[in-house]
């Protein structure tokens, strides 16, 4: 598909279809594992990026970053409004179904919507200041160079959402990220909604490693939904 048609696809996603909400910073670090002596220099794409404020604060500390998403079609005037409405809205949900959450790190319902206010505030500052860092593209497919980042890192979109991506769309999707990566895809989490493992893991793991690839699921420091808390990570061998 030409980059043409992939934006004609994007146009015709409404904004209203989509949930912009994100992580921030912080929370990037305890899921993918990472040190800041990790991120330093690298070239970085967070993809599906969302309205998380990673990219911005890893070019603080001296990373290259870029972000890919379906919504960056949209002005980021746009995205910030339909983000904070979002953020409402989720915020209601979640106090009917907190008892599937840890609050260590929130401490409250109220706690966590000032977080995610913080992400959306620094990601939105971060488009304005560096549009072409923003780019709109729809997954299983990229536009972008073979093995132009250094590492990928893909949070709460593939196994999150088994019951709507099947295992084609899982397979092909990691890797096109694998095919635009030099060296590493850290893939966060490893479960589904409802908290349990991605039922076609092993047979995905088999197939990544009969290609070559190096894949392990590792325990990370990060929890919020309960059984989230370990990622998977593939290795480009050399």
């Amino acid at each position: 598909m030409s980059r043409d048609e992939q934006k004609n696809r994007v146009a015709g996603l409404e904004l209203a279809q989509i949930i912009f909400i994100g992580r921030t910073f912080e929370e990037y670090m305890k899921m993918f594992n990472l040190t800041v002596k990790e991120i330093k220099g690298k070239s970085i794409l967070d993809c599906p990026g969302g309205a998380c404020s990673f990219s911005s604060h890893a070019r603080e500390l001296g990373a290259d970053p870029m972000a890919a998403d379906i919504a960056y079609e949209h002005e980021s005037s746009q995205l910030e409004v339909k983000g904070l409405q979002d953020i409402e809205h989720t915020m209601k949900q979640m106090e009917q179904v907190q008892n599937k959450y840890r609050w260590d790190d929130f401490g409250s319902i109220h706690g966590l919507k000032e977080e995610r206010r913080r992400a959306i505030t620094d990601c939105v500052a971060d488009m304005r200041r560096f549009p072409d860092r923003y780019v709109a593209s729809i997954l299983p497919e990229l536009p972008f160079s073979d093995e132009q980042f250094d590492l990928t890192l893909s949070a709460h979109f593939l196994f999150t959402y088994a019951d709507r991506l099947d295992t084609d769309f899982h397979l092909q999707t990691i890797l096109e990220l694998l095919r635009v990566t030099k060296r590493e895809l850290r893939i966060f989490p490893t479960v589904d909604l409802s908290g349990k493992r991605y039922e076609h893991m092993d047979e995905l793991k088999a197939i990544l490693e009969e290609r070559g690839y190096i894949t392990s699921e590792e325990i990370t420091s990060y929890e919020f939904q309960r059984g989230a808390h370990t990622m998977l990570h593939i290795v480009k061998s050399r």
